[in-house]
């Protein structure tokens, strides 16, 4: 079991390493190599844990959207709040997070112009990434207009405005190197107050 540990804690500080790496050199300067070397291993220890550098980076925004998803789950399964607390709740949370993640949000850029240089769409790649947790804003807001805290709305384009928020957050962070995106959280709010039957 602790060789186990000791794979999954090498694992993850080589997904640490490698952000520095990406964030220096780009995605596509960063070798396999310029990996090993910041981790301070070989190309073939690395070779163990990962087939290649987009494995590498691919993992990294996995582990990134499955701690959002967890926490997102988390809120949503909380019975002590209504739908409008929890929709508010799980987008300051991802905004929170975009804050903390910017680094990485910076160097996903630079990797979705990558993959438009290739044959593969980026479009497809963000929308198979965040598809989770699209799904699971739109689960609240029906689950809000059931229980009578919503109003009835169309709720695929709610979610298409809720989304567009987290969407221009990232445009702030990474685009325009703005260090937060407080000025959307109260977007966050005055949307909600529109489609809310109670008064706050």
């Amino acid at each position: 079991m602790s060789i186990l540990v000791e794979h999954d804690k090498r694992r993850q500080e080589i997904l640490t390493h490698a952000l520095d790496v990406f964030i220096r050199e780009g995605f596509e300067n960063a070798t396999f190599q310029k990996i090993a070397d910041h981790c301070g291993i070989t190309r073939t220890t690395l070779y163990v844990y990962f087939k290649n550098k987009k494995e590498i980076f691919n993992y990294s925004i996995k582990n990134m959207l499955l701690g959002v998803e967890r926490d997102l789950l988390r809120v949503k399964g909380d019975k002590s709040l209504h739908s409008i607390e929890k929709i508010r709740k799980v987008l300051i949370l991802i905004m929170d997070r975009l804050e903390e993640n910017r680094r990485l949000l910076s160097v996903s850029l630079n990797y979705l112009r990558y993959l438009s240089k290739s044959d593969a769409d980026p479009d497809y790649r963000v929308r198979r990434r965040t598809i989770h947790m699209r799904r699971i804003l739109a689960s609240m807001l029906i689950e809000g207009i059931r229980e009578g805290t919503i109003k009835p709305i169309n709720v695929r384009a709610m979610d298409d405005l809720l989304y567009g928020l987290i969407e221009t957050a990232i445009f702030r962070l990474v685009i325009l190197k703005r260090t937060d995106v407080a000025e959307l959280k109260n977007s966050v709010d005055q949307t909600l107050t529109l489609i809310s039957t109670t008064r706050p």
